[in-house]
């Protein structure tokens, strides 16, 4: 199966999520379906059947609003079967509307409330570096969450320690909950705020599947520094009435608009 296609089946499954959990931050999860993707596809080495092996890479998924991308992933990957989707956000099931430890194979820690899992994800960097292990870890961010200062004390810690195999995604959908986030506070420029704290920064498409690729099998990337990738992404990605609408923030698609979605993204 295609990336490509593996994407568009994911957002679809994304809005037959939300409509039938009744549960918000659909445009949040539709615009990081393809970094997933490509960490997912080749980059992370980390094995379904194997999900608890010490050498593993790590993911952290640190904007865990968007738990409905993550868990559609996983379950194409083979990490639990497709069917448990089904039960989300329902009494007793594993899945809820933010990760927990160990919920099901594949996630590693509890997330969601903001701003926490760059550190989450510095402190397994660490504990590799003084063991010696050789296991990557990559933390998503969104956007939004680079208001916190717990996401620069950790971007402050990370240089010192030459964490060279920890990279930090930011979801650039240029959204958050209440407004566009370059309104809200000063996040630009970006980059260069994350290479004045000592990373090695870089741009891309967040939406480029092969371009994303490239980069994220470049770690680490010889520079000695932590990394941090700025993907340039559109909230509600995928498809055309939702893309760059905050109203997908928090509102729920209806069966309408569900069947008019998947017609979008080809998908049955």
């Amino acid at each position: 199966m295609s990336s490509d296609l593996t994407a568009r089946r994911i957002r679809a499954k994304l809005v037959e999520l939300s409509h039938q959990a009744r549960t918000a931050h659909l445009g949040s999860s539709l615009s990081c379906v393809d970094i997933l993707v490509a960490l997912y596809s080749g980059i992370l080495n980390i094995d379904p059947a194997r999900p608890a092996d010490p050498g593993r890479d790590r993911f952290i998924l640190s904007k865990g609003h968007a738990a409905t991308a993550l868990y559609a992933v996983l379950a194409a990957r083979g990490f639990f079967p497709e069917e448990l989707l089904e039960t989300y956000a329902k009494p007793g099931s594993p899945l809820a509307e933010h990760p927990a430890p160990a919920c099901v194979p594949g996630v590693e820690a509890a997330t969601g409330s903001l701003g926490h899992g760059l550190s989450l994800g510095l402190g397994f960097a660490l504990a590799a570096k003084i063991r010696r292990e050789r296991y990557r870890v990559f933390v998503l961010l969104s956007d939004g969450e680079c208001n916190e200062g717990t996401v620069w004390e950790a971007a402050m810690l990370a240089p010192k320690h030459g964490l060279e195999r920890l990279v930090a995604i930011i979801d650039f959908n240029k959204w958050q909950a209440t407004g566009r986030s370059c309104d809200i506070l000063a996040l630009e420029p970006l980059k260069e705020k994350w290479e004045a704290f000592g990373w090695s920064a870089s741009e891309v498409d967040g939406h480029d599947l092969p371009a994303l690729s490239r980069l994220l099998k470049n770690v680490p990337d010889g520079s000695g520094k932590p990394i941090a990738l700025i993907a340039h992404t559109v909230k509600g990605k995928g498809i055309s009435f939702m893309e760059d609408d905050n109203n997908w923030h928090y509102r729920i698609p209806d069966a309408a608009e569900v069947s008019a979605a998947k017609a979008e993204l080809g998908v049955a």
